[in-house]
């Protein structure tokens, strides 16, 4: 099931082992992927070029480009301005908790940091939208339709 939705995702859809290494999946294989993942996801939103998880997420764009992707009615991705940082945080990370997600990371730590975020928070919190939006689809589904039933 997780190579189907690897694969759904971007990815190859083959364990580290089974691509010919031999080796069991790494650290730097499992960042290179969820690189890869994030590539994919953000491919053609503008104003964002993913290379790293530093410096790629400092004006909040990538995370409310990955968040729309998943969540397309949920941002206005067109009335976003890479100079309004705060403002980009506030929004992705929001949507990302109202929708579910661990809120891992704090808008005013992002500022602070300025143009180069610690990779390693940012990609922690990658790893969890990864988690929550490709392997958890079911419960993101169920949430909508309870959320669409109140309404």
């Amino acid at each position: 099931m997780f190579q189907q939705k690897d694969v759904a995702a971007g990815g190859t859809g083959k364990a580290s082992s089974e691509q010919g290494t031999g080796a069991p999946t790494n650290p730097s294989s499992i960042k290179d992927r969820l690189l890869a993942w994030c590539q994919h996801v953000t491919k053609g939103y503008q104003h964002v070029n993913v290379t790293n998880f530093s410096s790629s997420w400092a004006d909040g764009m990538a995370f409310c480009a990955l968040v729309h992707h998943y969540l397309p009615n949920a941002i206005d991705y067109d009335s976003l301005n890479p100079k309004d940082r705060r403002k980009n945080f506030e929004i992705a990370f929001k949507v990302a908790e109202d929708n579910g997600c661990a809120p891992l990371l704090e808008v005013n730590d992002m500022i602070e940091m300025g143009n180069k975020p610690d990779w390693k928070c940012v990609f922690t919190y990658i790893q969890s939208l990864y988690k929550h939006f490709v392997m958890m689809p079911e419960a993101m589904a169920a949430r909508a339709a309870a959320q669409a039933g109140g309404k």
